[in-house]
């Protein structure tokens, strides 16, 4: 996966239960589009979330599984 310095913005989601990682995202799309953001989040079922929105407005996401409770997420609009 991408280097968290090749990032436009990090998006910290860890400790917070669904659906706060995909708000999150969401919110910060919404003040500011930005080309690839790297989200982290501790909450297995984000994947599910994540994933779906990005596939419902054609972004790209690149999951991967750091730990058993961490999950990074590459979005590229």
């Amino acid at each position: 996966m991408s280097n968290q310095s090749e990032c436009d913005l990090i998006i910290d989601a860890m400790g917070k239960p669904c659906p706060m990682p995909l708000l999150m995202l969401k919110r910060s799309l919404k003040n500011s589009p930005h080309g690839r953001v790297l989200l982290k989040s501790s909450d297995p079922h984000s994947q599910i979330d994540v994933t779906r929105y990005c596939q419902m407005h054609q972004m790209t996401c690149v999951v991967q599984k750091i730990s058993e409770h961490e999950y990074h997420y590459l979005i590229e609009s």
